[in-house]
């Protein structure tokens, strides 16, 4: 284990440069994950096709949601990968029919008809579990089915999971889920056995766009913060990255994403914070109020009989 990473052990919060390691794995290869660029996605859903297909995941409802092109709505026990269709009418500026570049803008009236120009945006996002740096779900596993693997990334054991539901709740991004009529918990493991054998993750290797790509995350960081400064230069200024800091509240993401809005507008929480992040304060606060608690009883007690002891030498 580096010194690094035996420095920083057992954090709950805060930078931790070394995952697999503060998790024992004296060597290991480098930390991978996701880097998903919506400003490429079209919406094909071809990565929730190869996540079901590879994983045997079960299908999750093949009736329409009224919302869009969205039927499977959220991440879910039987939804590792969900592409979001967020739909936004806005005023746009058409002089004359888009081309290639302007697909995510419908313009809805013609100009040259003395018709207002209105437009719908499609903003289309393949959401996946964060497989944060600091996993909550993770931390309150009772079982130890939710582990950290050797590639950074973390993963439920299903034959070990008890069905608790601690995971669920204590995720802040809402992903985990225990499946309905079986009570175990189930999310994405980035294909870890497809990982073990050198491969990529089945959906980024269906991604046609390269939207989802996958690699060691430091790389990753370094392509994602190049491709904002593209966008920027081509007049895109409202791109942005979501969940790459290091030194956010759930410590960067290992599945981060390129977004052209706000995060919630995607259905994502603005600033995520570890839900296991204040237990060290907690317990110490509970800690001295059982202290506190111990020394009124023992005064309590003791006092009272050492003054009558003091009377009765007195006699």
């Amino acid at each position: 284990m580096t010194d690094t990473a035996a420095h920083t052990e057992g954090l709950l919060s805060g930078p931790e440069p070394d995952p697999a390691g503060d998790a024992g794995y004296d060597t290991h290869p480098p930390r991978v994950g996701f880097f998903t660029d919506t400003s490429v996605c079209i919406g094909c859903k071809a990565c929730e096709v190869a996540c079901k297909e590879w994983n045997t995941v079960p299908e999750d409802g093949l009736s329409l949601s009224a919302m869009s092109y969205d039927n499977t709505q959220a991440l879910g026990a039987s939804t590792w990968r969900h592409v979001a269709f967020v739909e936004q009418a806005r005023p746009v500026e058409v002089t004359e029919p888009p081309g290639p570049g302007d697909r995510t803008s419908l313009p809805l009236a013609d100009p040259g008809q003395g018709l207002p120009a209105q437009g719908v945006r499609w903003l289309m996002s393949s959401d996946v579990c964060k497989h944060c740096t600091h996993a909550a779900c993770l931390d309150v596993c009772p079982t130890g089915s939710l582990f950290r693997t050797e590639f950074g990334t973390v993963v439920v054991q299903q034959d070990i999971c008890n069905g608790c539901g601690y995971c669920v709740s204590a995720c802040p991004y809402g992903v985990i889920e225990q499946r309905e009529g079986d009570g175990r918990a189930f999310k994405c493991t980035m294909c870890y056995d497809r990982l073990g054998a050198g491969q990529e993750p089945a959906c980024a290797k269906a991604c046609p766009t390269e939207s989802i790509q996958y690699g060691p995350l430091d790389e990753l960081r370094e392509r994602a913060a190049l491709r904002v400064d593209q966008l920027h230069e081509a007049g895109v200024t409202e791109a942005r990255l979501y969940g790459h800091e290091p030194d956010d509240g759930v410590g960067g993401d290992g599945a981060f994403f390129l977004l052209l809005d706000e995060p919630e507008v995607y259905g994502l929480p603005p600033d995520p914070v570890v839900t296991t992040r204040d237990l060290p304060a907690m317990w110490k606060h509970a800690g001295l109020a059982a202290l506190g608690l111990l020394t009124t009883a023992t005064t309590a007690h003791v006092l009272p009989a050492a003054l009558a002891a003091l009377r009765k030498a007195r006699r």
